[in-house]
Parts: C-alpha cells; structure tokens; sequence
C-alpha cells in the first residue's frame, strides 16, 4: 500500500492529524480562550476588559490553522452561551450575545479564520510575515469588536474606537512581538528536532 504523508502546513500538524488529535487540540484551544479571560481588569473609561485572550486566539489559531481554530473558537463561544462562566471576568449564559463586548468574540471566529489561512501559507515562519499575520488578526479582531460596541452603545465610530481600540494598542503590540518571535522560533525548534 502506498500511503502519501499529509503536508505539514502549521505547527499543530507535527502533533497529528488523526481524529483524536485534532479534538484534543481544538477542545485545548477554547479552554485555554476561556482560562485567558479569567485574567482580566477593566479601565474605568471602557466596558472592554483587557485580556490575553486577544494573544491566545491569535497564537493559538497560527498553530492551529484554519478549519481546528474556527472550530476551537466558536466552542469557546457556544459552552460559554451554556453557561460555563468563562467569558471575561468570569461570565456565561446567553447575555453575552446582547453584551457590547459580543463583537469581539465573533471577531474571535472571524480572525482565527484569517490567520490560519495565512500560517497556512508560512506567514508564521519567519518575524516579518508573523509580524503581519498577529496585525492582521488585531485589526479583524478590532473591527467586529469596535463595530458591534457602536451597535450596541449607540456610539458613533470614532468612540467606539476610542474605546474599544485606542486603550488596547500598546498591549496588542507587546503581544504582537511576542508571538513575532515565538512563531518563528518555535518552526526552527521542529523543524530541528524532526530531522
């Protein structure tokens, strides 16, 4: 028998991609979104908490790809609907969907797309290219969540982005950097040890 070796297109694909490892690696993903909201603090000017789970989705969804980390996100937002209290702060149920901050959860979804798509491609390779895949992601991250808080609010678009972009710059770009140099690294680190 003549068995061909599936491509390894993102980093998640040197873990296997049988059944079992894709669902461990998708149901890791939205538990590790969930356990990142638990670290959050509000500024006293924005109803958007400052999280880590901007860093984990983005992250996450380079080394997951496209189809695992649709799936790992939107797990995240459907058992967080149910219930489990793991939305920003500790929250769950259906009112997240009537929340201002909603948008940046289906951003979450949306930007977890783009960005496997993109590692797929080797964006997440070397610096420059991961530097403007975790851009990329911010800035779909960013307009789903700032458009749905001026829904929501009744906020014209310079306030919303005042609000719900503005104050989460710098933190976006220290998190930016980090992933830039851990993308990277952690190809070179597989590649080696594979060989």
């Amino acid at each position: 028998m003549n068995t061909v070796a599936k491509p390894i297109r993102v980093l998640s694909d040197y873990v296997g991609t049988s059944v079992l490892a894709d669902a461990a690696l998708v149901v890791s993903y939205a538990i590790l979104i969930g356990v990142s909201g638990q670290f959050s603090f509000h500024l006293p000017f924005t109803p958007v908490p400052v999280t880590a789970q901007t860093f984990v989705v983005l992250l996450g969804a380079s080394t997951l790809g496209s189809i695992r980390s649709i799936i790992g996100t939107s797990i995240f937002l459907l058992v967080g609907a149910a219930g489990v209290p793991w939305f920003a702060g500790g929250t769950g149920g259906v009112a997240i969907f009537s929340q201002p901050t909603f948008g940046y959860i289906i951003g979450f979804i949306v930007s977890a797309a783009v960005i496997g798509v993109m590692a797929a491609r080797g964006f997440d390779r070397k610096v420059i290219g991961a530097t403007s895949e975790m851009i990329v992601g911010n800035i779909v991250i960013y307009i789903f969540g700032a458009g749905f808080l001026a829904i929501s609010l009744g906020l014209t678009p310079a306030k919303a982005i005042a609000l719900g972009v503005v104050p989460f710059l710098v933190g976006d770009a220290v998190k930016i950097a980090l992933a830039a140099v851990a993308l990277p690294s952690a190809w070179k680190f597989v590649e080696r040890s594979t060989k």
